[in-house]
Order: C-alpha cells, then structure tokens, then sequence
C-alpha cells in the first residue's frame, strides 16, 4: 500500500476520536460519527481500486456459458441454432453500474461488525437475430463480516469473515417493453440465472476489494471505533 494512502486511512480514522472527545454523549447519539468513519474508508478504498469498473468488465455471457447456467430452452436454444459469427455478435454488457457509497451501514455488537452495501446496474442483452437491446435492471446487498480476535499473546488481530450478496436481495426487472412472447418466455430463464450467476461474479470482484481494505486498518484504531460504538449502544438503553 503507497504511503499517501495509509496516512489518508489513519488520518480519516484518527479525526473520529477527537471528534467525538468534544460531544456530549447526547450529541454523539445524533452525529452517529463512528459509523460513518469505517463506512467512508470501505467507499474510498473501493473508489479507489475501481470497484464498479472491475464489475462492469465482467463477461457475462462466457461466465453463463462456463458455469453450465445456459439451459436448454434459455440462451442455449437459441444460440446453438445460431452459427459461429451470430454467436460472437450477441451480448451482454453490464452499464449503468452504481455503488451506493454515501449509504453503507455499518453494525456492531461488541468486536463484530459487518458492512451492508447496495448496488445495482443495467444489463444490455442483445443477441444478433434480432438485433434488439433488451435491458434488465439488478439490484442486490453485500455483506461482509469482520471482528476482532485475540492470538495465543493476547494481541488482537482482524478476521474476515463472511462476504458474500444475501439472495433475498437480488431483484432482477426487465426495463425494456414490447418484447414478444417468445422472449417473455426466454427472459424470464434468463432473469432466473441472472440471481444464480451474477452474485459469484461481484463477489469475486468486490470482497478481494474489501478484504483488502480492512486489512490495512490499524488494529488500535480499529478497536478504539468499537469501542465507542458499544459506548454509544450502551448510552441509549
């Protein structure tokens, strides 16, 4: 990591601390400042290493076709009945890809603590027989779960724990009108293995990201954050 950018990470959590040292507790209950403090390093880590770029590069159509999601009946009916330059020329782009970083929520309980992120794009299908584009809007959550633990010394160490898109929150909707029936009946396969194949693709590409990220937070700080935060919790019952 460049030394710019860890003194940019201390510098951002070290404001935290001294922000709320000047608070009376009711104030801090308001300001929800320890919050935001992680939430902002986790958006400007993920700005910073393209996060949105790196997903919106994503193959999907050969990431359908490697995963064995391209059913019969779905894309695999109608691409196989198409010859070699037809099937080059069909795709499937991810756009319009928004990563929601002023709205990441953080929780705690203790020294566990885990990050919500939203995001959601735009996929511009287009398969070259009948040269339409047809656009699918997906939204979903990622959650990633760090705490901290003690080694065999007593010193404290951060754990990654789980990342990964909570199915509930895959939602799939076909922006695009006047599709005919044979379509319906095809994206509809397609939505449905959208939900199976595009959460391994971001979390391939984004928990690297974050696990990257956390892991360059200084463990003093980091534990400093929690605390105040189960202080905060504490005062509120």
């Amino acid at each position: 990591m460049c030394p710019i950018w860890r003194l940019l990470v201390l510098l951002s959590l070290l404001s935290v601390p001294s922000a709320l040292h000047k608070q009376p507790w009711h104030g801090l209950a308001e300001a929800h400042m320890d919050r935001p403090a992680l939430a902002r390093i986790i958006a400007q880590g993920l700005m910073k290493h393209n996060a949105e770029g790196r997903i919106q590069n994503l193959r999907l159509i050969d990431s359908l076709n490697a995963s064995g999601q391209m059913a019969p009946g779905m894309v695999g009916r109608l691409i196989n009945g198409m010859n070699l330059q037809q099937q080059q020329e069909s795709s499937a782009n991810i756009t319009n890809i928004q990563l929601d970083y002023s709205g990441i929520r953080m929780s705690f309980h203790k020294e566990w603590f885990s990050a919500n992120i939203l995001l959601e794009f735009d996929i511009d299908l287009r398969l070259s027989f009948n040269n339409k584009i047809i656009k699918t809007h997906a939204s979903m959550n990622l959650v990633v779960e760090f705490w901290l633990e003690k080694d065999e010394f007593g010193r404290r160490h951060l754990v990654i724990g789980n990342c990964s898109v909570e199915p509930s929150s895959i939602h799939t909707t076909v922006l695009t009108e006047d599709i005919s029936p044979k379509m319906k009946h095809f994206l509809r396969n397609f939505r449905e293995n959208l939900a199976k194949v595009i959460p391994h693709l971001v979390e391939s590409q984004v928990c690297p990201l974050i696990s990257e990220i956390l892991r360059q937070l200084d463990v003093k700080l980091l534990k400093s954050l929690m605390e105040q935060a189960a202080a905060h919790k504490f005062n509120q019952l």
